[in-house]
């Protein structure tokens, strides 16, 4: 990866780190004291720049604001022992934002500019990355159609923005969730497979019905059967069932998660046996019928694993079996954080430390 050295920096006058209890950080509470900018026109990207951070003005024309073209990126950072820091795959999470933009026919970011933009980030921000166990950085780039002109149309510039913030463990208690018989995240052909910020909109007012009635979250299933399990929240669903570690197959309704590939390529190596492919709702009532389904959660990048304690099926509510540490979700979210706090082998060349 080849790195700029063309990024400005103007620090702050007045940091606002005093304010942080690391020990509740919560999750998006605090953003630090800084972040990157860098703007597309002309066919060109300008300078990257990191600036105190702050609001920016925008025209009420701007494009984004009327046709939605707008994608992120959440990744994380992490203080190992020695002081160095750990940015955990960000060569996937670039692939990936690469793909969000190509769907939403957006300008690609330069790798050279997202890359070299988190680490200088990271560094000039170093003091907010939190120690505290199971703690980390949590790093939001993102981009959007700055154009302002609001006839319909795809954008010829663009903003591209990264911010970053210390967060706590996220989902720490298990969830009570609803299968999703109604609404749908996303559509064969749609933009299910994009990181954009309409998959979330879209999402919110099923999820807000489903807490309603008592559920934290939702599982999504297909928009054209509503037959087979899709995601499970913002998260990839996963669940073991007669002991194997199953998840659905990515297609371009459902996120290719990194946190999701992430536990698959871990799996393989502890030898758990694990297969991705089509699961069906009937699949999951038969296996609590039959006592068989052990284990369910979300994978992402926000709790690594998000453990279940009930899914709601078509009016009944299945509880899951009390977990313990030796579950497969905990023996893969402990086995990656040793991986992203360097305190095992990174076989699979994982993390970007420096």
């Amino acid at each position: 990866m080849e790195l700029t050295d063309e990024i400005i920096v103007q620090k702050t006058t007045k940091s606002r780190l005093s304010e942080v209890d690391f020990n509740k950080l919560g999750f998006g509470t605090y953003v630090a004291d800084h972040m990157l900018i860098c703007n597309y026109a002309n066919g060109q990207w300008d300078t990257p720049r990191i600036i105190p951070f702050g609001d920016i003005t925008i025209s009420p024309t701007t494009l984004a604001l009327h046709y939605g073209q707008s994608v992120f990126e959440g990744l994380k950072a992490f203080k190992l022992d020695d002081g160095r820091i750990n940015l955990f795959r960000v060569q996937r999470h670039y692939e990936r934002m690469v793909k969000s933009l190509s769907r939403m026919c957006m300008a690609i970011i330069p790798e050279e500019i997202f890359v070299d933009g988190l680490r200088r980030l990271a560094e000039v921000d170093k003091d907010w990355i939190p120690s505290q166990a199971g703690s980390s950085l949590y790093i939001r780039p993102l981009m959007f159609a700055s154009e302002a002109k609001f006839g319909v149309k795809v954008s010829d510039e663009y903003c591209f923005i990264i911010f970053t913030g210390p967060v706590g463990p996220a989902f720490s208690q298990p969830l009570r969730v609803k299968v999703e018989t109604n609404f749908v995240r996303a559509s064969r052909g749609g933009t299910g497979s994009a990181k954009c910020a309409g998959n979330y909109g879209g999402a919110f007012y099923p999820t807000q019905k489903a807490k309603e009635a008592g559920y934290d979250q939702v599982i999504w299933t297909d928009a054209r059967e509503n037959k087979f399990i899709e995601e499970s929240g913002m998260m990839n669903a996963m669940f073991v069932i007669d002991g194997t570690l199953v998840t659905p197959p990515t297609s371009d309704s459902i996120l290719d998660g990194v946190t999701r590939d992430s536990l698959l390529t871990l799996a393989a190596d502890l030898g758990i046996a694990h297969e991705a492919r089509p699961i069906s709702v009937a699949e999951i009532e038969n296996a609590f019928r039959h006592n068989t389904i052990t284990e369910a959660f979300g994978a992402g990048t926000a709790a690594v694993v998000a453990p279940i304690a009930t899914i709601h099926i078509n009016g009944i509510d299945h509880h899951l079996p009390t977990y313990t540490e030796n579950a497969i979700m905990y023996r893969l979210k402990n086995k990656m954080e040793a991986i992203r706090k360097a305190e095992d082998e990174d076989k699979h060349g994982w993390n970007y430390i420096f």
